[in-house]
């Protein structure tokens, strides 16, 4: 709970056609945060489904089970990824929010190692999960030609982006709860490049952030699209300065409030 040793937690997974992934990762959630019910309180995770062409939500409410932990929340709408986490991200509730994929490329265990740099680090904001980091593991990689767009859309991020972060795409981010309702109350990406904004938006609002290696596991039913998508991103990257300077303009933000 708010102000305990222990903080309260909520985590936030995007959805969309997941019929055949999602019962396995909510059963693994369920798994895993049953042995680790004594030091995880106030426990929430919050499933964002899109508006998908399958049986995802119909599958993950029988998964579910009514269980309390879990949150389900239907957006009627494909917006985009993007837009499924932010709904999730202002649902939150706890004083440390994460957003994660739905396949768990990054093993469930690093929560605690993120909670626990961030108790250590009471001045960190943001902590972002990197597979970039030389002291990352790497437990399956992508293809060569993910692999190889992974490393030409980061070489626009530096151009275009937050500086100082090798690895914006890891689906593995926290977020402290002051940090949250400013940054994603402003967003506006509801694609993929939706990560390297809201970076920029805590980049120039004045919140700190950091990077933490990660342990990773190369899903292969990944849902970006590999001849559109990254070419959506581009086209959102080079809009993003613009977008968070009007996004700021209409709604200014006071660092003391």
């Amino acid at each position: 709970m708010a102000g305990s040793s222990n903080p309260s937690l909520s985590i936030v997974i995007p959805a969309y056609n997941e019929e055949h992934r999602l019962p396995e990762t909510i059963r693994n959630l369920r798994t895993f945060f049953g042995r680790e019910s004594g030091v995880m309180p106030g426990l929430e995770i919050i499933i964002v489904i899109e508006k998908s062409s399958d049986r995802t939500a119909r599958v993950a409410t029988a998964a579910i089970e009514n269980n309390p932990m879990f949150r389900l929340i239907e957006n009627s709408v494909h917006r985009g990824k993007g837009y499924a986490v932010r709904t999730g991200m202002l649902e939150a509730q706890g004083d440390i929010i994460f957003f994660m994929d739905a396949d768990l490329s990054t093993p469930l265990a690093e929560i605690f190692k993120f909670v626990g740099e961030l108790s250590a680090r009471p001045e960190i904001d943001i902590l972002i999960g990197s597979r970039a980091e030389a002291q990352s593991q790497i437990l399956k990689k992508q293809t060569w030609i993910r692999r190889n767009m992974g490393r030409g859309f980061n070489k626009f991020v530096k151009a275009f982006g937050v500086s100082g972060v090798r690895d914006t795409q890891c689906g593995f981010k926290a977020f402290r709860r002051r940090a949250v309702e400013p940054i994603f109350s402003r967003a506006k990406i509801d694609g993929f490049a939706f990560d390297v904004e809201i970076l920029v938006l805590a980049e120039t609002m004045g919140y700190n952030f950091a990077t933490v290696p990660v342990r990773w596991v190369n899903s292969t039913d990944s849902r970006v699209r590999i001849w559109i998508d990254p070419f959506l991103m581009l086209i959102d990257l080079v809009r993003i300065k613009r977008i968070v300077r009007q996004s700021l303009k209409e709604r200014p933000h006071d660092p003391k409030s």
